[in-house]
Order: C-alpha cells, then structure tokens, then sequence
C-alpha cells in the first residue's frame, strides 16, 4: 500500500532553514508528480511545490518562490523541500501528497514552526 513518511520539521528562528524529507513506498516513485502541501491553523490546506516525476518540472506558490526549492531522488524513493529565509507566516503541518487518479494519499505531516 502507499505509504509517505514526512520528517524534518521542528522549530526554527525567521530567517532561518530546514529540509523536509518524505520517505515513499507502495507505488511506482519514479514515475509520480509529487507535491507538497501545508496546513496552517485554521485555515486550508494549500499546494506549496510540485515536481513531476523525472524532477523536469516545478511549480511555487507564490508565497514561497525564491525561498523554497523541491527536489526528489528516485534512486532513495524520497521527495524533499529545503526552506531558507523561514517566515512566521511559513508556520505550519506540512505534507506530501500523491495523486493517483481521483484518490489522495497524504503522510501523515511534519510540524513547521517558524518563531522568534
């Protein structure tokens, strides 16, 4: 079954920097648009970053281009998002998603929070 594992959140100064990790297994990783999603309190879900499967392609929000870069290895099975100049406004559950037809497949998140 399709399983993503998030990890490398945790607490961090404005400014600052952190990589996020999602391990995945169950489903063809090389060849799979992955994205990244975030949850801030109280509000919706959003897309942060997208890349198709052979990493040709990216897409921003707009709230995070020039900061944010997505990456993957399709040797490792693994998505990443490296983050520098956090700001408090980045504070959030952040995900990674699969899309397979019509079904979703999230992990299960990794605490962002951006805090001076």
């Amino acid at each position: 079954q399709v399983q993503l594992v998030e990890s490398g959140g945790g607490f961090v100064q404005p400014g600052g920097s952190l990589r996020l990790s999602c391990a995945a297994s169950g489903f063809t990783f090389s060849s799979s648009t992955m994205t990244w999603y975030r949850q801030a309190p109280e509000k919706e879900r959003e897309l942060v970053a997208l890349i198709t499967s052979a990493g040709g392609i990216t897409n921003y929000a707009d709230s995070v281009k020039g900061r944010f870069l997505i990456s993957r290895d399709n040797a490792k099975n693994t998505l990443y998002l490296q983050m520098n100049s956090l700001k408090p406004e980045d504070t959030a559950v952040y995900y990674c998603n699969l899309a397979l037809g019509r079904t979703y497949f999230w992990g299960q998140g990794t605490q962002v929070t951006v805090s001076s």
